[in-house]
């Protein structure tokens, strides 16, 4: 739709605001708020709908929505107290005021986009006897999508009773609802961890070819570039780079709701209906879209037909299983089962096939009987008799011509009966191509099994093109031609249980061999693009047993597998390898070949389990001891770094600091200025941990250093990575120079990183960035500044996926309404975020997370938490030798000590004097000047004033700048008051 009003259209198709005739900026949650206000113009829209639309099952207070109506006020060039475009009703809502036209947008192209279909093949004589209820019941959520409510249907049965037939008979019918696209993507089994997103990527690449394709790319370009760049056919080579850069590095989280609201506006334009078969084979990352689709309530057009077969689903555990459930437990998804016909069924369907034949009740009683109406079972049992001659078609007529007596001797026990006496009934030839097809897989190229069988490709595709002319076993799918130009017919069975069928008629030798030979034929014709089927070529190879090149491409399909985000494939397919591997020898090249295993392994399992997962340890204690052995400097550097992360997060520091420094020998060998300014960040944070500010200093200052345009020329990695180090060098020193007492040069430092950030437009750097400036700001006890930066976070955390900074941000933005007053809010949302950083077995910046909290309830007047939590925070410095905050942590402790309500006033000064001692010792002024400020307001309520005052002045005469700051301020008052 398109909105006007005032100097201004809203376009929800281009996702564009302009005023003016000029585009206007702005983010894409406020765009969609303003969408969702304009659309509902006749009412008050309160909050809480706009929260639980726009950000569903997402934790977002009502601060981020305000910045959002600020945001796109801004844009409007709303001034003053009475806006013209979006008012706030207090204790109600906002709505919009201003008058509005509204005009739908048309394509040019829209009209001729509804004849398109991928299943457009199917015969119209085929439309099932039976499925009434369910064409029904088909239609009947069709019009509840097209009136914008997203319906996503289950259809599901058992082996043959015509799932695919239902839907290719709705999608048939549905020319009478206008213009709409329709998808199709087919899941297929790969014995094992399959393509991420397959049939997903399938669907879109033929809604991107067909009939207004052009559309869809563009929409795709601007909504969902993660998704554009896994289909770089469909991208010109000059703009791939540009779409490499905007993209930044893909996240599971963002790739999922990139697709969900490139949906969302594909349909505002005309409906869609999308049709994933097979889901029984599905990779995980392609149910969590499905997942994430069906439970989103903005308006779509969109009907998500998914087929599956529930016995297999069960019997595996399948996770689709438990998406299903769960999807229907809480009315995000229906399931549509399909049962067995009832013999009214079967004798309809025998009188529409059977035309003029007697009896066919009696026929009818029969078939039932026999196959006890399963629909494939009984279109392959009349099939076979006609086939036979027991039925005979003569002058448009059948008829019996020895009675059905005859007939009961000639039925199967089972259907994989009947397939295996239809496979008898065919020429020695056909056996053969069917079962080399079997092993080529569901759909395939004659010129695959040609190979397989060591036949011309033209006789293959003879004999394969006969079989489907006689709609026996096959179906043709169209040309298909490969990068090295053979060109050959394309097939596919014309169900997935012939093939399995055919597959088990295949002697385990011969398996092999076909395996081996349909695969090599596919690298070869494939040539330098064989990666992009990957996962296809390792199962071949596989169980073919050449485990060599079944590694290499099971290692080459997992790093595919990362490049979309989809971690869970890519450890089953590393996993697989590394089990393959063991049947090789043990030798230098196995060894070399496991270490880059477990180097693509790891960076997943980071992701997945957590950077401080048990399950990293003994793959990386494993590739450490390979890279010693066998690695190149690029593996041993990359092993170490992860053994940093590793070691860095669960607060193991001193281990840490052994590792980064091992990479600092590493990179000064390599003289390589991007490696060390990694290793500069690393050995940086980790000197700042254990409380050496100084050393951590220098490091991140010589990271600094590196990071100058110069140096960008002199190294393989680009100048965006080299800049994003730079980025957070700059941001981390930040907080070092508050502890050493240079507020200002901090303040400075982080402006510069921030204005760095920004330019890049890099997500990750940006909130890696903005969450130092928090940090740096409650370093400041500047509670505003802190809560404005951690809802930016928020926000960009939540809309790029970095689940570990939803839970920081979150915490902060806690933090600093505990300090602004509202004690009991803050908290709450302190404890939630706690849990969630607990939940990921992360124990670096713990004892701060638990000094803050202690903090915030010490000020809210729960002393007995606040102290219990000290505790627990004094424990883990003694543990771990996080010292950082070390001496905060004291002065916090006799802080809350003193608000009890006897206090011992010399266990509290000994907590202000220890403090100050360790803030000395590290050279902490900050730290230190605080320390000083507690003690010195205990020694004046002891009429100590002279004491206190020689102790405090010494050091706050040591400052040189930051005398706005809160603490030297109040250093001052006090001072004053002591003199």
């Amino acid at each position: 739709m398109r909105y006007l009003f005032g100097d201004y259209i809203l376009d929800t198709q281009r996702t564009e605001l302009k005023g003016a005739g000029a585009p206007i900026k702005l983010r894409r949650k406020a765009f969609q708020v303003l969408a969702y206000l304009l659309a509902h113009r006749d009412r008050v829209v309160p909050k809480h709908e706009l929260l639980e639309h726009l950000w569903p099952d997402q934790f977002v207070g009502d601060a981020v929505l305000k910045a959002c109506i600020t945001a796109l006020r801004k844009a409007l060039g709303e001034q003053g107290r009475t806006p013209r475009f979006v008012r706030t009703l207090h204790g109600q809502g906002y709505c919009f005021v201003a008058a509005v036209e509204v005009c739908e947008h048309i394509a040019a192209d829209v009209t001729a986009l509804h004849s398109y279909s991928p299943l457009s093949a199917m015969r119209s004589a085929a439309l099932p006897v039976g499925r009434e209820e369910e064409l029904t019941c088909l239609h009947a959520w069709l019009a509840r999508a097209l009136r914008g409510v997203r319906q996503v249907v289950f259809v599901t049965g058992e082996v043959g009773l015509g799932k695919t037939t239902v839907v290719e008979a709705f999608v048939a019918e549905l020319g009478d609802h206008g213009p709409l696209w329709i998808g199709h993507g087919q899941c297929v089994e790969h014995y094992g961890a399959g393509e991420p997103y397959l049939p997903v990527l399938e669907a879109l690449g033929r809604l991107c070819r067909g009939p207004g394709g052009k559309e869809v790319v563009a929409l795709l370009g601007r909504q969902a570039p993660t998704w554009l760049m896994q289909m770089p056919g469909l991208v010109r080579a000059a703009d791939l780079e540009t779409l490499r850069h905007r993209i930044g590095g893909a996240t599971r989280d963002r790739m999922l709701r990139e697709l969900a609201e490139a949906l969302e506006l594909l349909t505002a334009q005309q409906p869609l209906v999308l049709v994933l078969e097979d889901l029984h084979w599905s990779d995980p990352s392609t149910l969590d879209l499905l997942a994430v689709v069906a439970r989103r309530r903005e308006s779509a057009r969109l009907l998500l037909l998914g087929t599956y077969r529930p016995p297999e689903v069960r019997s595996r555990a399948h996770p689709l299983h438990t998406v299903q459930q769960e999807l229907q437990l809480h009315g995000y998804g229906v399931e549509l089962p399909l049962t067995l016909l009832t013999e009214d069924a079967v004798a309809a369907y025998l009188a529409r096939r059977l035309s003029g034949l007697p009896r066919i009740d009696q026929l009818a009683r029969l078939v039932y009987q026999r196959t006890e109406g399963n629909p494939l079972f009984m279109v392959n049992l009349v099939e076979s008799w006609l086939t036979h001659g027991v039925l005979l078609e003569q002058d448009g007529a059948c008829a019996l011509p020895a009675g059905l007596e005859a007939l009961h001797d000639s039925v199967p026990e089972s259907l994989r009966q009947m397939i295996d006496r239809q496979l008898d009934g065919l020429s020695a030839e056909e056996q053969r191509v069917l079962e080399a097809a079997s092993v080529a897989g569901m759909a395939f190229s004659a010129a695959a099994v040609a190979a397989g069988l060591a036949q011309e490709t033209e006789r293959v595709d003879d004999g394969c093109t006969a079989l489907a002319r006689r709609e026996q076993f096959l179906r043709a799918s169209g040309e298909q031609t490969w990068p090295d130009g053979t060109v050959a017919g394309g097939y596919r069975f014309v169900h997935a249980l012939y093939q399995q069928v055919l597959y088990n008629r295949v002697s385990a030798a011969r398996r092999i061999r076909l395996h081996q030979r349909i695969g090599t034929r596919l690298e070869a014709g494939h040539g330098t693009e064989a990666g992009a089927m990957a996962a296809e070529l390792a199962m071949h190879f596989e169980r073919g047993r050449d485990y060599p090149r079944a590694v290499q491409y099971l290692q080459l399909a997992g790093q595919q597998a990362v490049q979309r985000a989809a971690y869970v494939e890519a450890i089953s397919h590393v996993t697989t390898a590394l089990e393959l591997l063991k049947t090789l020898p043990d030798t230098v090249e196995r060894a070399q070949l496991e270490l880059g295993l477990l180097t693509a392994l790891a960076p997943a399992l980071q992701i997945t389990k957590g950077e401080a997962a048990s399950e990293l340890e003994p793959v990386l204690t494993r590739a450490e001891a390979l890279a010693q052995q066998v690695g190149e400097p690029s593996q041993r550097f990359a092993v170490l770094r992860s053994l940093w992360t590793f070691r860095h997060t669960r607060a193991e520091y001193r281990a840490a600091q052994a590792a980064a420094e091992q990479l600092l020998d590493l990179a000064q060998h390599q003289h390589d200025p991007a490696l060390l300014l990694r290793v500069h960040h690393a050995l940086g944070q980790t000197l700042y941990q254990l409380g050496a500010f100084a050393p951590a200093r220098s490091h991140f200052e010589q990271g600094i250093t590196l990071d100058a345009p110069q140096r960008h020329a002199t190294t393989h990695t680009t100048p965006g990575e080299m800049r994003n180090y730079g980025v957070r060098c700059r941001g981390l020193v930040s907080r070092v120079l508050w502890d050493l007492g240079y507020p200002n040069q901090a303040v400075q430092r982080v402006q510069e990183a921030l204005t760095m950030a920004h330019a890049l437009a890099h997500p990750f750097s940006l909130s890696v960035t903005l969450h130092e400036s928090v940090l740096l700001h409650g370093c400041l006890r500047e509670w505003r500044t802190v809560q404005s930066h951690a809802e930016t976070v928020l926000a960009l955390a939540i809309e790029h996926g970095f689940t570990r900074y939803v839970a920081m941000a979150t915490y902060q933005r806690g933090r600093a309404l505990a300090a602004q007053g509202l004690g009991a809010e803050g908290i709450a949302q302190m404890r939630q975020a706690l849990a969630a950083v607990r939940a990921t077995r992360t124990a670096l910046g713990m004892p701060n997370f638990l000094a803050w909290l202690a903090q915030a309830c010490g000020q809210a007047g729960q002393v007995d938490d606040g102290l219990h939590l000290l505790a627990e925070a004094l424990a883990m410095v003694g543990t771990t030798g996080e010292r950082r905050n070390e001496a905060e942590l004291h002065r916090l402790h006799g802080e809350l000590l003193l608000r009890q309500t006897v206090p011992e006033v010399q266990v509290v000064e000994a907590c202000f004097q220890q403090a100050l001692t360790i803030a000395h010792r590290q050279q902490a002024r900050s730290w230190e000047l605080r320390a000083a400020m507690s003690l010195s307001r205990l020694w004046q309520c002891q009429g100590k004033r002279t004491a206190a005052y020689e102790l405090l002045a010494p050091i706050y005469s040591w400052f040189i700048e930051g005398f706005d700051t809160v603490d030297l301020q109040e250093a001052k008052m006090l001072l004053e008051e002591l003199a």
